[in-house]
């Protein structure tokens, strides 16, 4: 149940780049908004070598993206720490304590968007800030949008260092029971993107 808690931690800030980055290359000409129910961020870090899941219940993105201007579209993503979760409820009691992602004095984790690159076919490159826990670390999310009618779903996924962000501190640190990569996977429905 300990290691779970850390690879949760880790979880969090990959969570929260790849949900940004998938929103920062989202188009915004109209009103460009995140529908939660049809969204997902979730992560995976390795206990011991299993790997374990872990998703995030409540996040939230200001998205404005014209595929046409590149250079003025942003995307900034908030994610509230105290609901990661790894569907254990002993673990996710220990997630918002200080060792791992310490809820009460950072209580958001957030991406803010500074470029974003199409690299064609419904494909960018999202590069950002990743902000959790107090540390930010500069990071670049791959993101593939898909189109049906009037909805857009971009999707990615992508690694973080969880002791970049001193998510699983003091013994917690130990890598041999939970690896320090974790890998962050990403859905986020937009309503309101142009056409791409």
């Amino acid at each position: 149940m300990t290691v779970k808690k850390t690879v949760s931690v880790w979880g969090l800030g990959a969570a929260l780049a790849g949900a940004a980055l998938a929103m920062a290359s989202a188009p915004a000409l109209a009103e460009q908004k995140l529908v939660p129910a049809q969204s997902e961020i979730g992560f995976v870090s390795k206990q011991m070598g299993v790997p374990v899941n872990g998703h995030f219940t409540k996040f939230d993105a200001q998205v404005s993206f014209d595929p046409a201007k590149l250079a003025t579209s942003k995307v900034t993503l908030s994610i509230d720490t105290g609901s990661a979760t790894l569907g254990v409820k002993e673990t996710d009691a220990e997630l918002p304590k200080p060792l791992w992602f310490n809820v009460t004095k950072f209580p958001q984790a957030t991406f803010q968007s500074t470029a974003i690159k199409a690299l064609g076919g419904g494909k960018f490159e999202v590069a950002g800030k990743l902000n959790i826990k107090g540390a930010s670390q500069d990071v670049t999310v791959p993101v593939t949008l898909a189109q049906s009618g009037a909805n857009t779903t971009a999707t990615g996924s992508f690694a973080i260092k969880r002791l970049a962000f001193k998510i699983g501190e003091q013994e917690w640190a130990d890598t041999s029971m939970v690896a320090d990569e974790v890998q962050v996977k990403f859905k986020l429905a937009l309503t309101g993107v142009p056409k791409i």
